[in-house]
C-alpha cells in the first residue's frame, strides 16, 4: 500500500509540473540568432533503399562542412553501422569532426525541421524543446519513429521537453515568425479540411479553428499577429502547401518571397498573393519585399532525371556566419545567392547542392533544425568574421539590437594557446538599430592558424562570448596587384590562383559585388559601382577561407 501510494505522489507531482509548464507562455527564439548547433538526420537506406541514402549523402556531407565551422552539428543517426558510415563518408571529404557529434535515434525519413525539436525560452529565458504532434503530414508517409524524436533529443541532452502532441499536429516548415510577434502560416499545412475539388485532405488538426490555433500560437510560441494564407492542395506536395517553400522574413522589417508571376507558378493563389504583399509588423508597417528568382530551368537530378519542375531558392537556412541556400546546378543559382549575400553582408552564402533531395519534395531549410545558445544574449549579433587586410587582420561584426551593452573584448589565440584579449570596443548600451563594429589586429602570429572570440559585457558585469572563429595566415601569402587603381570601369587582378572567389566591400563594410569564380586574368566590371573606396576579399572558394585582401579606388 505504501508503494502504490508513493506512485501515485509520484504521479500527481509529474502532472502538477506539466500542468505548470502548460500554463507558462513560451517565446520562439528568431532563426538569425545564436545557435548552439544545428540538427540533422542523416539519410539511411531502412525506409527508402540504398539508391536513396546514396544519392542524398553528399548533400549532408555539404551541410555538415559548411555547418561545422562555426557551431555544433548534431547528427541522428539510425545505428552505430551508420554512424560508422557517415563518419567515413565526413572524413573522407576531411570535414573537421571537433564539432560534429551523433546521437543514435531510429527515424523514419530526414525532415528534421518538421518532425524534430522546436526550440522555445520560457519566462525566464530558459530553453525547452517542445514536441507537437507529427503524423506524416497528414498521415501519408510513416511517421512513429520520427514522432519520438523532439523527446529523445530532450532525454539525452537534459533540457526540459513539454510535451504538445495532444494540443496541435504542427510541422516546424508550416510556420514563419517574423522575431517580433508576427505568424504567417498556410490554412491548408495546419487546419484539417478537405478540398472539394480534388478530394485531397490536410488531416491535421481535425475540428480546430483559426481562433483556437492562434491561442495555442500566442501562448506557446509568443505571436501576437496572425496572418493566414489559404494554401493549397497537390499531390505533387505532401506538405500541402508549407510557406517554408515561399516566404520567410528578414531583418530590418523585410520579406523575402517570390515575384507574382513565380508565386502563381509555385501554387499560390491571386488572393493569397495580395494578402502576402500587403503584411504589416506589428506596428502596422509595411514589409519590404525581397524577390528571389525560380530557377531558370527545370530541376534536374545529378543523374539527369529531369523533375519537370522548377525550383525555389526561399527554403534558406540561417547559421552562425552562415547562409545554407538550395542550389541545383541552374543559371539563377548564382543571381539568388548574390540576392542573399546582400541581405545577409555578415554571413557567407553557402550553395548546397540539393537536387537529388529536391526530388523527395524538399530543400536545405527542411532538413535542418537550430538550436538556439541556452543563454538569452543580450545582443543580437548579426556577424562576425575576420580576413587578412595587408599585413593585419580585420576582425568586424554588426549587432540589431542591444540591451545594457557596456563593451566587446576581443580575443585571439593561437595554437596550444589560451585566449588572450587584444583590444576593447565600446557599445551602444541600448539599441534597436543595426550597428557596425571593427578592429584591427596588427599582430599577427607566426604560426599559421589562429582564432578569434568576441566577449560581450554588460553594464552589471555579466557577459556571454560570440562564436570562435578561424583564419589562417598563409605561409607565401600570395602578391596581389590591382590594375589600374584608381579605375573607372574595370580592374584586373595580378597574382590570384584560378578558382578564387571575389568578394567586393565599400567604405561601410556591406557587399556591393559577388564574383563566385576569378580567374588569372579576368577582368572585373565596376563601372556600376559609385565612386569611392573598395576592399576586395579574395577566398580559396573550396575551402571558403580569406587569402587575401586588397583596395582600390574607383573614380
Amino acid at each position: 500500500m505504501k508503494k502504490l501510494k508513493q506512485v501515485l505522489l509520484l504521479l500527481l507531482m509529474s502532472t502538477n509540473a506539466l500542468n505548470g509548464l502548460n500554463a507558462q507562455t513560451y517565446t520562439f527564439p528568431d532563426e538569425s540568432e545564436l545557435h548552439e548547433g544545428t540538427w540533422l538526420q542523416w539519410p539511411h537506406h531502412y525506409e527508402y533503399g540504398t539508391a536513396y541514402r546514396n544519392e542524398n549523402d553528399a548533400t549532408w556531407v555539404a551541410m555538415t562542412n559548411a555547418l561545422q565551422a562555426n557551431e555544433k552539428v548534431h547528427i541522428i543517426a539510425y545505428n552505430s553501422t551508420e554512424q560508422t558510415r557517415i563518419t567515413a563518408l565526413l572524413n573522407a571529404a576531411s570535414v573537421p569532426l571537433t564539432n560534429v557529434n551523433f546521437k543514435i535515434f531510429q527515424t523514419n525519413d530526414v525532415w528534421v525541421r518538421d518532425n524534430g525539436p522546436i526550440y522555445v525560452r520560457n519566462a525566464s529565458g530558459n530553453l525547452v524543446i517542445q514536441d507537437w504532434g507529427f503524423n506524416g503530414w497528414g498521415g501519408d508517409y510513416n511517421f512513429s519513429k520520427c514522432n519520438t524524436i523532439p523527446t529523445s533529443i530532450a532525454t539525452a541532452t537534459s533540457i526540459t521537453v513539454l510535451n504538445l502532441n495532444s494540443v496541435m499536429t504542427l510541422e516546424g516548415g508550416s510556420i514563419e515568425m517574423d522575431g517580433h510577434g508576427v505568424l504567417l502560416a498556410t490554412k491548408s499545412a495546419i487546419l484539417s479540411q478537405t478540398n472539394p475539388s480534388s478530394q485531397i485532405k490536410s488531416i491535421r488538426n481535425i475540428g480546430m479553428t483559426e481562433a483556437q490555433a492562434n491561442a495555442i500560437f500566442t501562448q506557446y510560441l509568443g505571436a501576437t499577429k496572425f496572418y493566414w494564407l489559404e494554401g493549397a492542395f497537390s499531390t505533387d506536395d505532401i506538405t500541402d502547401f508549407h510557406i517554408d517553400g515561399f516566404a520567410k522574413f528578414a531583418s530590418d522589417n523585410k520579406l523575402v518571397t517570390m515575384s507574382q508571376a513565380d508565386l502563381l507558378y509555385w501554387g499560390a493563389t491571386q488572393s493569397d498573393i495580395n494578402t502576402l504583399y500587403s503584411m504589416t509588423n506589428t506596428n502596422n508597417i509595411a514589409y519590404t519585399k525581397v524577390y528571389l528568382p525560380l530557377t531558370q530551368n527545370n530541376v534536374s537530378k545529378t543523374n539527369g532525371t529531369n523533375l519537370g519542375y522548377k525550383g525555389s531558392y526561399c527554403n534558406y537556412y540561417l547559421a552562425n556566419n552562415r547562409v545554407l541556400v538550395p542550389n541545383y546546378n541552374d543559371p539563377n543559382d548564382a543571381v539568388a545567392n548574390a540576392i542573399l549575400q546582400t541581405l545577409y553582408p555578415t554571413r557567407t552564402v553557402v550553395g548546397i547542392d540539393c537536387r537529388n533531395l529536391y526530388a523527395s519534395g524538399g530543400m536545405v531549410h527542411c532538413v535542418t533544425q537550430q538550436q538556439p545558445n541556452a543563454t538569452v544574449v543580450p545582443i543580437q549579433l548579426l556577424g562576425f568574421r575576420a580576413y587578412l587586410e595587408d599585413a593585419q587582420v580585420r576582425l568586424t561584426w554588426a549587432t540589431a539590437s542591444e540591451q545594457n551593452n557596456q563593451y566587446f573584448e576581443i580575443q585571439r589565440r593561437t595554437e596550444g594557446n589560451e585566449f588572450e584579449t587584444i583590444g576593447t570596443v565600446k557599445g551602444a548600451g541600448n539599441s534597436t538599430e543595426k550597428l557596425n563594429y571593427s578592429l584591427i589586429d596588427a599582430a599577427l602570429p607566426t604560426n599559421n592558424s589562429f582564432y578569434y572570440r568576441l566577449k560581450q559585457v554588460d553594464f552589471d558585469g555579466k557577459s556571454v562570448y560570440s562564436n570562435v572563429i578561424a583564419i589562417q595566415k598563409k605561409t607565401k601569402t600570395p602578391s596581389v596587384k590591382v590594375f589600374p587603381n584608381p579605375a573607372f570601369s574595370e580592374i584586373e587582378l595580378f597574382g590570384i590562383l584560378d578558382n578564387t572567389q571575389g568578394i567586393i566591400y565599400n567604405e561601410i563594410g556591406q557587399v556591393v559585388k559577388i564574383i563566385n569564380s576569378l580567374n588569372a586574368g579576368n577582368k572585373i566590371f565596376i563601372a556600376d559601382l559609385p565612386q569611392g573606396l573598395y576592399v576586395i576579399e579574395l577566398k580559396n572558394k573550396a575551402q571558403l577561407e580569406s587569402v587575401k585582401s586588397v583596395k582600390f579606388i574607383k573614380n
